[in-house]
């Protein structure tokens, strides 16, 4: 598979990412040992890194995934606001990973520069780990156009890892045409950029290939992170951007099926799912009489993170 830089200074990796959430328990499309044998199997097909993060609560699968396979690297993140919880983050993934140095650590969920000012702590500790030799790299996740902006101005940041897709779904600040100037402003920084949502959480998987050639084309965007829960994914994917053919056979067997986020109806209307979504997706909303308020998803909204079935103290959320 083709190789990137990742940023100026950054490692060579392969043009996808292995992304992890669609075989992590947060999502449960597969059971823990069929994601191992999906992520090994698109380690054997030449993907060399692979994206995590503390919520997915995957580590232990992966580790599994990883043996054999010591050249891969894992890029994690975490909500981590102040220093003691970056320190528990760093360690939790080098313990869960069994890896005394991690490759890169991201703050999860940045939204501008004063989300960065409140985790300022949690940033300071990156830097001593990255200062320490214990994690090689550091950077944010975001879903708006300032937080990729303020991390183009972050000192000591390396990657950043924006959503990007062709319809600009899951953007919570701004526009496509904005994301993209935003992108292009870290891109003359050098930073390293790796795109996530590029199927839109599923919104766009009726175009793939119009969907991948869409973000491959955008300049200062180095690679993606697909999220792929079966062989044939992988393979679909991976001969789409080696320029293999792609039988109707494979084509059929990955044929976009329709996923929304479920929501039970013994849901007690406690809202932390609403407070918990980065999308506004979710909103309490009346129900039938003597019920009160339940939970409701708009589904041009949702990007089916699954991050509001972590939150449910009741279990009534999940994606089918």
């Amino acid at each position: 598979m083709q190789q990137v830089k990742l940023g100026w200074n950054g490692p060579m990796v392969s043009e996808v990412c292995f992304g992890s959430l669609a075989v992590s328990p947060l999502q449960g499309r597969v059971t823990s040992e069929e994601g191992v044998e999906v992520m090994r199997y698109a380690f054997e097909r030449g993907v060399n890194w692979l994206d995590t993060a503390e919520i997915y609560a995957n580590y232990d699968q992966i580790k599994m995934a990883l043996q054999g396979f010591p050249e891969v690297r894992v890029i994690s993140k975490s909500y981590a606001v102040t220093g003691q919880e970056m320190i528990q983050s760093i360690e939790k993934a080098r313990k869960g990973l069994n890896r005394d140095v991690l490759d890169f650590f991201l703050l999860h969920e940045q939204e501008s520069a004063f989300t960065l000012k409140g985790h300022h702590e949690a940033w300071e500790e990156l830097l001593k780990a990255k200062e320490k030799g214990i994690v090689r790299g550091i950077g944010i996740s975001t879903h708006a156009v300032a937080g990729v902006r303020a991390g183009a101005l972050q000192p000591g940041l390396d990657v950043i890892h924006p959503i990007i897709n062709q319809e600009g779904i899951g953007i919570i600040d701004g526009t496509l045409p904005e994301m993209l100037s935003a992108i292009a402003f870290a891109a003359e920084m050098g930073l390293g950029m790796y795109a996530m949502k590029v199927f839109g959480g599923g919104h766009l998987a009726t175009k793939p290939e119009e969907s991948l050639n869409f973000v491959r084309s955008i300049p200062g965007i180095q690679g993606m992170a697909l999220g792929m829960s079966s062989k044939e994914e992988v393979d679909f994917n991976l001969n789409f951007i080696e320029g293999k053919e792609i039988s109707e056979n494979l084509r059929q067997n990955v044929k976009y099926r329709e996923r929304k986020l479920y929501i039970a109806d013994w849901c007690q209307g406690c809202g932390r799912c609403v407070e918990t979504c980065p999308q506004g997706a979710l909103s309490m909303t009346v129900q039938r009489e003597g019920r009160g308020e339940q939970a409701e998803v708009d589904p041009k909204a949702c990007v089916l993170c699954g991050y509001c079935g972590r939150v449910c103290p009741h279990f009534c959320l999940k994606i089918v």
